[in-house]
């Protein structure tokens, strides 16, 4: 089974501290790296979590606070500086734009590659991204500005061809794709090997749902209902639920009672306010009612 892995680099919030950095993650599966915010210092954390720039022909930005979004200019001037030629494709809400352009026109009005801004409407659930191996979609969140977290499923696989049944029957290379792609096997004298002998079921696919900054969104669950792994923003601890409705942001415990809702395998908490001393005490709140739920922190791999 191919790699499909999400590496944090950047889990605090607009303040900076001197434990945690402003959001940034990158989804890593078969051969291609999907950034998702833009943080300061993206590409420094990159380099050191040995994440090529190279590999990353898409981001997707949440919204257009400078936590999520100031990484940007210095990473496409980075990029430059490397030589690349590829197109770079960012998703995000319309209001980034002009933002981009500007930093684009002062600092790097040279590029020797195309960046592409693709609007993303923060109001609807929607399909923004496809390849042969990935769907993204738009989720709508509730913030101070126009705000949507994204949703990355992984497209089923072909079935795996039995090893025994190529040795039964000499299947010779050539035709393994085929009978992968739902062909049956006619040996030499005609005889039909029916295709569901020959396989067997693929892979599950895998899935991914990112909810950046929020307020406590119910009709979220269903959008994001069963996804092996929810990353869900966690500012605030319970008894800051008051601070977190006046500035539209989730507690711990309301992540988690999205990811119960949603029924989802696992819950990564981040985006923690400057405020927190006591990261362990949003676990232990989340973990009383979903009990699979871990903590984000800089530098940390989670295999999906």
């Amino acid at each position: 089974m191919e790699p499909f892995e999400l590496y944090i680099l950047g889990c605090g919030s607009a303040n900076p501290t001197k434990t945690h950095k402003p959001a940034c993650q990158v989804l890593s599966t078969r051969g291609k790296n999907f950034m998702i915010d833009c943080g300061e210092g993206t590409q420094m954390r990159l380099a050191r979590l040995g994440l090529s720039m190279k590999r990353i022909g898409h981001i997707f930005i949440s919204h257009t606070h400078g936590d999520h979004c100031m990484g940007l200019p210095g990473l496409i001037c980075t990029m430059s500086l490397l030589g690349r030629t590829s197109q770079l494709h960012i998703h995000a809400p319309q209001q980034l734009e002009p933002f981009l352009q500007t930093a684009m026109q002062t600092f790097c009005p040279d590029l020797d590659f195309q960046v592409l801004f693709h609007p993303v409407d923060t109001r609807l659930h929607q399909l923004i991204h496809e390849d042969n191996s990935i769907e993204v979609w738009s989720l709508p969140l509730r913030h101070r500005v126009p705000c949507c977290g994204y949703l990355f499923r992984e497209k089923p696989g072909l079935p795996h061809i039995r090893r025994d049944m190529i040795d039964m029957y000499e299947i010779p290379v050539s035709q393994i794709n085929n009978i992968k792609a739902g062909m049956d096997w006619i040996q030499p004298d005609g005889t039909v090997v029916p295709n569901d002998r020959l396989v067997t079921p693929p892979s599950p696919s895998r899935s991914f749902a990112y909810c950046s900054d929020t307020t406590y969104l119910p009709p979220l669950a269903e959008l994001v209902r069963g996804v092996d792994l929810l990353f869900h923003e966690s500012t605030y601890p319970q008894d800051n639920v008051l601070r977190a409705r006046q500035t539209f942001h989730s507690t711990s415990a309301e992540a988690a009672q999205i990811a119960r809702m949603a029924q989802v395998r696992r819950l990564c908490i981040g985006h923690y306010s400057a405020r927190i001393k006591d990261e362990a005490a949003l676990l232990r709140e989340a973990q009383a009612i979903f009990p699979n739920t871990i903590l984000a922190n800089e530098g940390l791999k989670i295999d999906i």
